[in-house]
């Protein structure tokens, strides 16, 4: 690939909850606003008839049929085994193979994430690969990470998602010396479970990093630390209580807005500002998470993501293909004492 050559990212066009006619607009967006060329994977009539409702005949956008498509509901022994010519497969396949530098999808996490560790690999020295959230705080933006991956973790799984974490907050987040905490009940290091225990002495070890030590959940929000690590069923549920809490507080405030005239009348003053601060708390803002440990760039998106959250995720992959994201985390596996 030349200097001036687009990133090529394939587009899972047949996944999410709003199906291809969401991933082709976002794919269109991406592909005009970026300059990425976006490879459009699934049903080729479909995704031709998709494409014809835009004006999309000059961009870099190419379709590649895939038969196939993973159900949201569906185990991820059904994609692996059952759905060879799948839309995340195909996908997945042609990163592999070098037809495309990243992976984008909307679909069943669980069959992206058993799918990309089957056809990719994962890193030498990576046990287990971590979803990476970035999420807005006060002062910038922290990236979580696991949210997802790994219901249960050892220490050693989580020093990697450390380091993980640590490349991915310098090359995206653009943060010289990231700060790193561990997600726990307290701040002393006696508090927490076994797990955390266990791995902040790892952590603590690992000159690498910039360990501040652990954090609490009031700390994530507050800018405390640039990367939080904890394991997959902490960072999934502690994720999705961000989403629903940042939902309710828009509507318990449009409620008082609107309770009566005075209220109404102040409201209207007050628009521009909450548009903005809806828009920085906006998870289609971010588009998708990077699945970090794989050896190839693949991005998961919310699997109710619209076409501005569609063309952030694509954003997303070409910004780990630029900044070269998977050699640094190889390199950073690979000096940590032990791992590689």
């Amino acid at each position: 690939m030349s200097p001036q050559s687009p990133v090529r990212v394939a587009l899972d066009a047949m996944g999410g909850d709003r199906g291809p006619e969401v991933n082709v607009e976002g794919a269109v967006s991406a592909s005009r606003e970026l300059g990425t060329a976006v490879i459009l994977v699934g049903n080729e009539t479909v995704l031709q008839e998709q494409l014809r409702r835009h004006d999309a005949t000059r961009l870099p956008i190419t379709i590649r049929h895939a038969p196939e498509v993973v159900g949201m509901e569906e185990g991820p022994v059904v994609a692996l085994r059952r759905k060879k010519r799948s839309s995340v497969r195909i996908g997945l396949d042609m990163v592999h193979q070098g037809e495309a530098e990243g992976f984008v999808s909307a679909g069943n996490t669980g069959a992206v994430m058993a799918t990309a560790l089957m056809v990719l690999g994962a890193l030498p020295g990576v046990e287990r690969p971590a979803i990476a959230a970035v999420m807005p705080t006060v002062t910038g933006r922290v990236v979580m990470l696991d949210v997802g991956a790994n219901v249960d973790c050892k220490a050693r799984h989580l020093l990697q998602f450390a380091i993980m974490g640590h490349v991915y907050a310098q090359d995206i987040l653009e943060l010289p010396a990231p700060r790193l905490g561990l997600l726990s009940i307290g701040e002393e290091e006696s508090k927490g479970n076994e797990l955390t225990r266990e791995a902040f002495k790892e952590l603590e070890d690992e000159a690498g990093l910039n360990f501040l030590g652990n954090v609490e959940g009031r700390d994530v929000f507050s800018g405390a630390a640039d990367v939080v690590v904890c394991d997959g069923f902490t960072g999934n549920v502690a994720l999705k209580i961000s989403e629903g809490l940042a939902d309710a507080l828009f509507h318990l405030l449009k409620e008082e807005l609107q309770r009566d005239i005075v209220a109404r009348a102040g409201s209207v003053l007050l628009v521009p500002a909450f548009r903005r601060l809806r828009r920085r708390m906006d998870y289609a803002e971010w588009g998708g998470a990077p699945l970090l440990g794989v050896d190839g760039v693949c991005v998961i998106s919310h699997g109710r993501s619209t076409a501005k959250a569609i063309k952030n995720a694509i954003r997303v992959a070409a910004g780990c293909v630029s900044n070269n994201v998977i050699a640094h985390i190889r390199k950073g596996i690979a000096v940590a004492g032990g791992l590689a």
